[in-house]
């Protein structure tokens, strides 16, 4: 919301965007803030182009449900049930003065907490949705999506020179193990895709594409309210 602000600085009726990632491994190349980071970006420049009503950016929720990743070192993860729980509580806080909670989300793993807290707080009166940042048909882990999205958005962080191809079967074939098993048990590196065709142009393409995505679903929320 900005460190700068003081609770008479909030406006009234504002709707709360939320970025949601994770703190987990992005491959030997990509730092494990990676899918934060992307989350809060998403957000930030959403936010800019929703100028019809007051919008606020909270702090991101920086560790989500990871433990698909947890056979790698650096990962942190609070779990679906711990995820679900900090995901209601927080809207019930919020509730108090922002008119509506979105929060913005950039990891697969959170989705079982969202839909669950979602749902029970919709049952409470609760004005609170969930939006994915994520690009249709890109690959699902650390491959030349995410790659280039980091890229684009924090270069300095990323090792091109360590980046090797991963699994590249399609994700749907790879869940039950993945499920059954975590993220190692298919790609060694933790990558599912390939990486090293990644650039920032792309990257920077891919973001407008989030970021329009969010902005449409957004919009369209608000238009459907009665």
């Amino acid at each position: 919301m900005g460190d700068d602000l003081a609770w008479p600085d909030i406006p009234p009726r504002a709707l709360l965007l939320v970025p949601t990632g994770s703190y987990e491994q992005h491959g030997p190349h990509l730092p494990l803030h990676t899918d934060t980071t992307i989350a809060v970006a998403v957000t930030e420049r959403a936010r800019a182009l929703l100028t019809d009503a007051p919008v606020l950016v909270a702090p991101a929720v920086a560790v989500g449900a990871s433990g698909e990743h947890q056979d790698f070192p650096g990962t942190l993860s609070i779990g679906t049930a711990a995820l679900r729980a900090v995901v209601v509580e927080l809207v019930r806080s919020a509730s108090a003065w922002a008119e509506r909670v979105v929060f913005v989300n950039a990891h697969g793993g959170n989705l079982s907490a969202l839909r669950e807290a979602v749902s029970r707080l919709l049952q409470e009166g609760h004005d609170v949705d969930w939006v994915p940042c994520g690009v249709p048909r890109s690959d699902a882990h650390a491959g030349h999506m995410e790659t280039s999205v980091m890229l684009h958005l924090a270069p300095h962080e990323v090792r091109m020179d360590r980046a090797v191809a991963g699994n590249l079967e399609q994700l749907d074939r790879l869940m039950p193990a993945l499920v059954a098993d975590g993220v190692r048990a298919v790609s060694p590196t933790g990558v599912l895709g390939d990486p090293r065709g990644a650039t920032a142009e792309a990257g920077a393409a891919f973001v407008a594409t989030m970021v329009g995505d969010v902005v449409s679903r957004i919009r369209s929320m608000v238009g459907s309210r009665p």
